[in-house]
């Protein structure tokens, strides 16, 4: 009891409501512009963070981060166009709901799951968190290691059919995080004499041209769409409430699958999704109405996605190892306030991770009563021209750019990266693996040379049972990640020799 007064204490502040309120109110409107998102969002906030208290700058981003696919499921229903990616599987069904004139009760629905698979994360992860904090201190430099190279392992073979480009763009960002001055023998790596490179390559600057001015140039190169918005009115509480309740199962399951994917670096909504998506089809007594406007269609994925973030923090705030492109961002902000995320942060500052899920809790809270009375109002906001919304990010992106050093060079740098990110999406290869690299890159070369100091042979590395458990996962994925491609060739080569 002691610990949970503690946590409401940190919270219980005027600068730390307002980032929660500013943060997930803007991020219901920010997952409801097609073509910017949570990642473009919480690029463009990040350098603000830097100023604040650690738990005020965590506040700001988690309301985004938690927010944004609230609203991303509205033009997903309604226009057939998801607000952020996460939210493609809901138009599957939304949208043939809106056709039928059932808009705005796909709205209730979607609405309803997201908030029951948030409440339902966070409730699990509270009560998970005490076994969290005693299993923490059981990883070491090694462990920590071997878990960050089993993220970076999922993170690339979790991108079927662009295994290659991901493990390129990976290592990249690998590569990205050694320029500069190495830091414990004070020699300079690929700096080529230049001064500028010294410093190294910000991450923030990376993250910034990759997915802020990156999407204002996808932005200036579409054209603006002429959006015909349906009339839905205002939903009736008790009437989703009830509607809702017919579908608990799915979202239970969906919730389910979203905490567990959640917990795994580099899995996250796509999986979690796809995976409640299959067991509702599967499950369900009309299987085939599903693509074709089902409610459990959209109470599948919005449940799914929606536990994610909370699940998410476990990897970052227990192992300091980001799952995602979003939570790596979160990352630069205990860098910066020196509070490192790991198994002492769990150990001696439970009432800060505590703090973090009354955050998610309360957001949630506060974005389902701000949709109750705001749809139709945001709606509008699909209408805003392309054009205006990619000038409006280029110039927030370059000045937090700027603000960072006061440095034209990064500004440069992000200008680079950019294009960069720009001819990605234009070929639609992933930028995540980039951010993902320079961050757990880092992390495993730190580890790797402190775990080193103290081990003499290969079997050494692994002869702990959680450090062998992980080396077994890397094994499995690898293994099972060659097999399938080797099945998919072979299959290949049969139908060519049908032919």
């Amino acid at each position: 009891m002691e610990l949970l007064f503690s946590s409401i204490e940190l919270i219980a502040r005027w600068d730390v409501m307002a980032a929660l309120l500013i943060g997930s109110i803007g991020g219901v409107i920010v997952g409801g512009l097609p073509g910017v998102g949570a990642a473009v969002a919480i690029a463009i906030v990040l350098p603000v963070t830097f100023s604040l208290e650690p738990i005020v700058g965590l506040t700001a981003l988690l309301g985004i981060y938690g927010s944004s696919m609230f609203g991303g499921a509205i033009p997903a229903i309604l226009v057939n166009t998801p607000g952020t990616p996460v939210n493609a599987l809901t138009t599957y069904d939304g949208y043939p709901m809106t056709l039928r004139g059932e808009g705005r009760r796909a709205l209730s629905l979607a609405y309803s799951a997201s908030f029951y698979g948030a409440i339902f994360s966070i409730v699990a992860l509270m009560f998970l968190a005490p076994v969290l904090a005693s299993i923490a201190p059981m990883f070491g430099s090694r462990e920590i290691f071997l878990a960050a190279l089993l993220g970076i392992t999922l993170v690339i073979i979790t991108h079927r059919g662009q295994v290659l480009a991901a493990a390129m763009l990976a290592f990249i960002g690998i590569f990205l995080q050694t320029i500069g001055i190495e830091p414990s023998a004070y020699t300079q790596r690929f700096t080529f004499g230049l001064g500028w490179l010294q410093s190294g390559i910000n991450l923030i600057v990376v993250v910034l041209g990759l997915f802020a001015v990156s999407q204002a140039l996808v932005l200036f190169m579409d054209k603006d769409k002429a959006i015909k918005l349906p009339n839905v009115g205002r939903p009736k509480f008790l009437d989703q409430i009830r509607d809702f309740w017919v579908y608990r199962r799915v979202a239970s399951v969906g919730s389910a699958f979203g905490v567990i994917c959640g917990m795994i670096p580099g899995v996250g909504e796509f999986m979690s999704q796809f995976m409640s998506y299959a067991y509702a089809q599967r499950t369900s007594k009309t299987p085939e109405l599903f693509g074709k406007g089902n409610p459990e269609g959209i109470v599948a994925s919005e449940a799914a996605n929606n536990s994610v973030p909370a699940a998410a923090m476990i990897p970052l705030l227990a192992l300091g190892i980001p799952g995602e492109e979003l939570t790596a961002m979160m990352l630069a902000v205990f860098y910066v306030h020196n509070v490192v995320p790991g198994p002492q942060l769990f150990a001696n500052q439970m009432d800060f991770v505590l703090a973090l899920y009354l955050c998610l809790l309360l957001l949630n809270i506060i974005v389902v009563v701000f949709l109750f009375f705001s749809t139709s109002t945001l709606m509008k906001a699909m209408t805003i021209p392309n054009r205006f919304l990619g000038m409006m990010i280029l110039t927030f992106s370059l000045i937090g750019v700027y603000s960072l050093r006061n440095s034209l060079t990064d500004v440069a740098i992000a200008s680079g990266f950019g294009v960069f990110g720009f001819m990605l999406k234009r070929l639609d290869y992933p930028t995540s693996p980039i951010i993902l690299g320079i961050v757990l890159g880092k992390l495993m070369e730190d580890k790797l040379r402190t775990a080193m100091a103290r081990v003499t042979t290969p079997w050494e590395f692994i002869d702990r049972p959680i450090a062998f458990i992980l080396f077994v996962m890397i094994v499995i994925a690898v293994v099972f990640q060659t097999w399938t491609v080797v099945r998919a060739r072979n299959a290949g080569k049969k139908e060519i020799s049908d032919a």
